[in-house]
């Protein structure tokens, strides 16, 4: 069956009249049907999905479609979208219906996309590889023994397995991107504040993103241009505007060539004994391509790579056990309704509602938030934040984009390292930087290695400049293209 590549792709087959967008929509029904092992949908939304593109082919037949006409799209489960359910994977808001719409949710309807479903992630977004979702693991369609990333594992599979041209996450700490990496998509986690929060379930709040997950970068940038800007529900986003990102794409791509960029490539990332051969291997050609595109690449010392991962876990712990505070039976969420007392409310709901993953965070959050501990981690894990801000910001004030891997490995067996929270939590060790100093990356992939397990490579740029990470990661894949072709 036909897998369509892009929204350009399949905009101009609609113009030729050899595709309608309820054709369209059947299509990804039907390989939803026939994928249903990958446990990538918590629900298909087969009835508002089916309206919803009658409606956009009627405005395409009279000419006032807009930008995202013939996108079909999913999106994770913690994003909210009125009158349907959403349960972050949870026990805990099992069967909840959803008041309202997230603003991404109402800017990707105002553009005539086409919402099919809510994707399979981690519970609560809080995960490296979807194996702690109330719905069970999202299995890689590379290899079916393999995790899909995490937490937004069903969006990075749904578009590795064609179940959906595209797809919206998450991103708090690699979110996006890891899963991106291991599905083969691209991912990419624009700038904090670049897109609107609201309607988003909060995990922790100075990190969570949204960001996409794509197979083709110009669907990212048409995404980003479409989701991006100001929100007056969420104080958080940035005022400032919002590019043209499609169209200096097409620019660049007429042109041919784009200016020359500096890159930097974080040397201990290279060099750090974690990183899998053949992930380290397909970099240095990427670097080599890099270089042979007219870029000037230097490898740069980051000295504080030891520190990432413990900062960035007692920070979003602390916010996380701030934030599902509210699950407690009384507020929101599941409630057990034999408990004799408010105290018994509240221990046996949130211990029903909430699954082993979240709970550890919880504990971990509240213990670094407690009294006498608050100084010696919480303080200490923001000046730590402040010191690798202040570094990234110094590097990126040289150069335009930086290089690492997004992860140490490619996708593990399901249940390899589901037990040993200190190995999953170390998996995060590439994407946090990124996460912890609030600026866009992307992650693109790089082909398979002999056993056809994708591989992938980070691109990170100063804030505000996904322009960079767009351009760049699309004629460095345009050219690889040439190259295999």
């Amino acid at each position: 069956m036909k897998k369509y590549s892009s929204l350009a792709e399949i905009q101009t087959l609609i113009e030729q009249k050899k595709l309608s967008v309820p054709g369209l929509l059947d299509h990804y029904f039907k390989q939803i049907e026939e994928h249903q092992h990958l446990n990538a949908f918590n629900e298909v939304f087969f009835y508002s999905a089916a309206s919803q593109a009658k409606l956009v082919q009627e405005k395409i037949d009279k000419g006032l479609q807009g930008k995202l006409a013939g996108m079909v799209i999913g999106i994770k489960d913690n994003i909210c979208y009125r009158d349907h359910q959403v349960s972050a994977s949870s026990k805990m808001l099992e069967e909840f219906v959803s008041p309202y719409s997230a603003t991404v949710v109402e800017r990707l309807i105002a553009e005539d996309a086409v919402i099919i479903g809510r994707l399979n992630c981690d519970e609560f977004a809080m995960g490296g590889s979807n194996e702690t979702s109330y719905y069970g693991p999202v299995k890689n369609a590379a290899a079916h023994e393999k995790v899909a990333g995490g937490s937004s594992g069903g969006s990075a599979v749904a578009v590795q397995a064609d179940l959906c041209l595209s797809a919206l996450g998450t991103d708090t700490g690699g979110s996006v991107r890891q899963p991106a990496a291991f599905c083969g998509c691209i991912g990419l986690k624009p700038t904090y504040g670049r897109i609107s929060r609201y309607g988003v379930i909060a995990y922790a709040s100075s990190f969570d993103q949204v960001g996409t997950i794509t197979s083709s970068v110009a669907d990212a940038a048409i995404l980003l241009e479409v989701l991006a800007g100001a929100d007056a529900y969420d104080s958080t986003v940035s005022r400032l505007p919002v590019g043209a990102y499609q169209k200096a794409l097409k620019d660049a791509g007429t042109q041919g060539t784009q200016e020359p960029k500096k890159i930097a490539v974080l040397k201990e990332t290279l060099e750090s004994d974690a990183l899998d051969a053949d992930i380290k291997n397909s970099i240095l050609e990427a670097i080599e391509e890099f270089k042979a595109q007219g870029h000037t690449v230097e490898y740069v010392s980051f000295d504080l790579l030891d520190y990432l991962v413990p900062a960035y876990y007692v920070l979003t712990t602390a916010e996380a056990s701030s934030n599902l505070s509210r699950y407690d039976g009384v507020h929101y969420g599941h409630r057990n309704l034999e408990a004799g007392s408010l105290n018994e409310l509240y221990k046996l709901s949130r211990a029903e509602g909430f699954g082993e993953e979240v709970k550890r965070r919880i504990l971990l959050g509240t213990f670094v938030l407690s009294a006498g501990y608050y100084d010696a981690y919480y303080q200490k894990a923001q000046q730590v934040r402040r010191l690798i801000r202040e570094k990234m910001e110094e590097m990126l004030s040289h150069f335009d984009v930086v290089i690492s891997p997004v992860t140490p490995t490619p996708a593990f067996n399901i249940g390899e390292n589901i037990d040993d929270p200190l190995v999953m939590y170390m998996a995060d060790i590439f994407t946090v930087l990124a996460s912890l100093t609030g600026i866009p990356a992307i992650a693109i992939p790089l082909g398979n290695n002999t056993d056809g397990l994708p591989l992938s490579v980070q691109l990170m740029a100063k804030h505000f400049a996904e322009q960079e990470l767009l351009s760049l990661s699309h004629t460095f894949l345009n050219a690889r293209q040439l190259i295999n072709h």
